[in-house]
């Protein structure tokens, strides 16, 4: 069954310098905690790969819909294990606040994957406002790095 949830964070930046951060999506590990890659293939195409347990990893390849610098951005991904949807949205509050708005969707696509992106995604609202939170972070202080799993 598909899952969509929608988040927000208000974020220390001009809007510019926080799409261009979100943007740059081979540092999505640095602030997602159960992302372990991403490979920019292209211009609009990336490739995502997502810890699993038991050593099992998601991958899929994500490919951006809509690019409306710096207020938007909307994707569709889709591998063999999963496929998602969503957009981001930027809004300028002052000159040095940004609201970051996400709503992401996600369909397991049955099989033993299915099992484990269910126990993935078992709380993907906390989830994804702990990724936000560590997004906020990042942001406002480059130097941020989420620690590395032993």
């Amino acid at each position: 069954m598909p899952e969509q949830i929608t988040r927000s964070i208000i974020v220390k930046g001009d809007i510019n310098e926080i799409f261009r951060l979100w943007m740059d999506f081979e540092n999505f590990p640095r602030f997602m905690a159960h992302i372990k890659s991403v490979t920019k293939m292209n211009d609009t195409t990336s490739r995502w790969v997502m810890e699993g347990p038991g050593g099992k990893d998601i991958e899929w390849e994500s490919k951006i819909t809509t690019l409306e610098e710096p207020t938007r951005i909307a994707w569709n991904g889709e591998g063999n294990d999963i496929k998602t949807t969503g957009q981001v949205t930027f809004n300028q509050l002052t000159e040095e606040e940004t609201e970051v708005n996400v709503m992401l969707q996600y369909v397991p696509l049955g099989g033993f994957i299915a099992d484990i992106a269910a126990e993935l995604f078992a709380d993907p609202e906390g989830d994804l406002e702990e990724d936000l939170r560590n997004f906020k972070a990042y942001a406002e202080n480059r130097a941020y790095m989420l620690p590395k799993k032993s």
